[in-house]
């Protein structure tokens, strides 16, 4: 990929350029990873208990490609396994040009009624696993003179809901991280994060509270995976000049 201190702005070439993608096989990962092998990217699928989605992925990026991307899985609440992703991702599968820290646990809390177990579970999985792949992984990249890395946060975190109170914070803190590691990485290493709004509803809504959601945006709609797949290939492939920047996905809502 180009390195930033080429001067003039330019695409980036993502043909065959090596992508580690957590949580690919389902939701979003999976519309990231299905858009970003279309444009000519190897991708890297990292999955955890989907093996099922994991290899139908595969095998759908077969039949549109023909090459089969190499499938991951690990724990991403366990730190040596994620460790032994970032070894085993970049000394087999790469080096790798780009990093997609996607994967996420989502579930409400009770005020009043916290637990430890909650806690680590959002934060082991939404702020620990990519600080950590972003620790080993980035410098790899730096040496090396260029990469691009996007954390998939979420735009709540500038307004967290009551009952979501952990893992908003556990978006912050990636956030926080992503803007860590633009200054660290810096100048060859961009890094950037895509901030979703509705674009999937968790299991426990009811529709009163979709509707809610929905007439809280400008746009009065959902949006879907493939939009946050687009930002996703923005930043790697038309973003150059940017690094440390938020980008919101989510309708207007932030401004309702």
């Amino acid at each position: 990929m180009t390195s930033p201190r080429s001067g003039a702005a330019k695409d980036v070439e993502i043909t065959g350029k090596k992508i580690l993608i957590t949580g690919a096989a389902k939701r979003i990962g999976r519309e990231i990873a299905l858009h970003l092998a279309d444009r000519g990217a190897h991708v890297v699928l990292h999955f955890h208990r989907s093996r099922k989605d994991a290899v139908l992925l595969q095998k759908e990026i077969h039949s549109r490609h023909r090459y089969s991307p190499p499938m991951l899985s690990a724990d991403l609440s366990k730190p040596k396994e994620v460790l032994k992703l970032a070894k085993l991702a970049w000394e087999k599968y790469g080096p790798l040009d780009g990093l997609v820290n996607n994967a996420s646990t989502f579930f409400p809390n009770k005020i009043g009624a916290g637990s430890e177990a909650e806690w680590a579970g959002l934060f082991s999985v939404n702020a620990q696993a990519p600080f950590l792949l972003m620790d080993r992984i980035g410098p790899k990249m730096k040496k090396r003179g260029c990469g691009k890395i996007i954390n998939i946060a979420d735009w709540a975190f500038l307004k967290p809901a009551a009952n979501y109170l952990l893992y908003t914070a556990s978006k912050a803190a990636l956030v926080s991280l992503n803007q860590g590691f633009a200054r660290a990485l810096a100048p060859e290493v961009q890094v950037n994060a895509v901030l979703p709004g509705p674009i999937l509803w968790p299991t426990d809504l009811n529709p009163k509270i979709k509707n809610s959601v929905i007439e809280k945006t400008l746009l009065k709609r959902m949006g879907s995976p493939r939009d946050i797949a687009l930002a996703v290939a923005f930043f790697i492939e038309g973003a150059d000049f940017q690094t440390g920047n938020l980008m919101p996905v989510e309708g207007g809502a932030a401004l309702y």
